[in-house]
């Protein structure tokens, strides 16, 4: 006797088949593919010198690449086919579209180095995925270990990463020429090292909040939002500044952590 739900069923004009897939296991899949467009539409708006609107299709495709996972969790639609995609999305988002971008924007001033380090970001962003997919298999890692990234995370870097173009957005008499774009390209580089190093980097899953701090929080949540709204490229530079200097510090906590529970292993790559 055959099981009563099968995942797939035999097909006379072809493969095999999905059957009946829940509407929940469907939304999830639908940002993926959404954020996959909005990337690649990034990449077009980019070729077509539409700077601006580029870069905000990127960030809105690494947005909604950053909560397709979540989404799929919180409805309990988690999948093989969702993982996969999610997979290829993310080096297209957070690798292809952000180098291309600014690559058409600037790095190709500096002829062969610019596109090398493109070339080096996107390989550094696919290396550095595929290095979290395997340590997330790990089951062996100390708990706490789950609260640092190892390296800055593919979405971070892909934000960082086009630190030139907001700088230039902001009128401030910044001209994209050939001194600018080698120095975009050292900055390129220094990202993609950023993303493929063993630097601990807090994640901050597990902070909880405070009952009677909640309301703040929401408060801060929105007033950024709202700046990001009203002032998108200060704020953002603003952010990328913030996330540099946070580094240090969460390298020093990284350490200070290990002494106190006595561990010299690296730190997991987990959530």
């Amino acid at each position: 006797m055959g099981a009563p739900f099968k995942k797939f069923e035999a097909h006379a004009s072809g493969g095999p088949r999905i059957r009946e897939i829940p509407m929940r296991m469907v939304l999830p899949n639908l940002v993926t593919v959404l954020a996959i467009c909005a990337g690649l539409s990034g990449i077009r708006f980019a070729f077509e010198d539409r700077f601006e609107p580029a870069v905000v299709m990127v960030l809105v495709a690494a947005f909604l690449d950053g909560i397709d996972g979540r989404l799929a969790r919180m409805l309990k639609a988690t999948s093989k086919f969702g993982a996969q995609m999610d997979s290829l999305a993310d080096i297209v988002n957070f690798g292809v579209a952000p180098a291309l971008v600014l690559y058409a924007f600037l790095l190709d001033r500096a002829g062969s180095p610019g596109w090398i380090a493109a070339l080096l970001f996107t390989i550094a962003c696919g290396m550095r995925l595929a290095r979290f997919n395997v340590l997330a298999e790990e089951t062996d890692q100390p708990a706490w270990q789950s609260e640092y990234f190892v390296g800055v995370p593919a979405p971070a870097g892909a934000v960082l990463v086009m630190l030139p173009c907001y700088l230039y957005f902001l009128r401030l008499g910044l001209e994209p020429s050939r001194p600018a774009a080698f120095i975009a390209t050292g900055f390129t580089v220094l990202v993609a090292f950023l993303l493929v190093s063993r630097l601990p980097v807090y994640s901050g899953k597990s902070v909880k909040v405070p009952g009677d701090r909640v309301l703040p929080v929401i408060l801060g949540v929105v007033l950024y939002i709202l700046l990001l709204m009203a002032y998108p490229w200060y704020t953002l530079t603003a952010s990328v500044a913030g996330y540099l200097l946070f580094l240090p510090f969460s390298v020093r906590a990284y350490s200070k952590r290990a002494m106190r529970e006595g561990e010299k292993v690296p730190p997991s790559d987990i959530g």
